[in-house]
């Protein structure tokens, strides 16, 4: 089974169809931490909804479309990393995160996403890696500019979350700058 250290006590995994019950319950214990920004805090709400959505990413898996890894601290699932795009042939993916309050300031996410982008340019050959983030979440977008990704532009009000037109900060970087970032 794949599994990256993250820190002593976390690590990054795939998160499966079968762990939907864990995914379930993760998800409403850090729903109010993450629902500000991330859609499927607000979609999953029982094991069959999580099954719903990690069947989705299975799927999005074996077309090579998309994957999804949880990360653990001590056992605990408390957020994850995700290729919510991930198109080979064109060699541009998207990289999103999420990640419980009670986990942040370790460092966890910057150094997932390393970890992921890393295997994208390396192992897979990826041209772009791309980060999209509201524009309120100035946590999200200080990630990007850790991992060295050029802010591209916003696109205005270009999705609605919660009856609200949100703005999205695009970030990306090519896999010829990765080495110096």
């Amino acid at each position: 089974m794949f599994a990256h250290r993250l820190a002593d006590d976390a690590e990054l995994r795939p998160l499966e169809p079968w762990q939907a019950a864990e995914f379930a319950e993760h998800v409403a214990r850090v729903r109010d931490d993450i629902v500000e920004y991330i859609p499927w805090g607000r979609l999953i709400v029982d094991e069959a909804t999580a099954r719903a959505y990690l069947d989705s990413y299975a799927e999005k898996q074996a077309r090579d479309a998309g994957r999804i890894y949880g990360i653990w601290t001590d056992g605990v699932l408390q957020g994850g990393t995700l290729f919510r795009t991930f198109d080979a042939a064109m060699g541009v993916c998207e990289l999103g995160v999420w990640l419980a309050a009670e986990a942040r300031g370790r460092g966890l996410i910057t150094t997932a996403a390393r970890h992921m982008i890393d295997w994208t340019f390396g192992a897979r050959g990826m041209h772009r890696v791309e980060w999209h983030c509201d524009r309120r979440n100035t946590s999200s977008s200080a990630v990007a500019r850790r991992l060295g990704m050029t802010r591209e532009g916003v696109l205005r009000e270009s999705y609605l979350l919660g009856g609200t037109r949100r703005d999205v900060e695009i970030w990306a970087v090519l896999a010829d700058e990765w080495h110096s970032a």
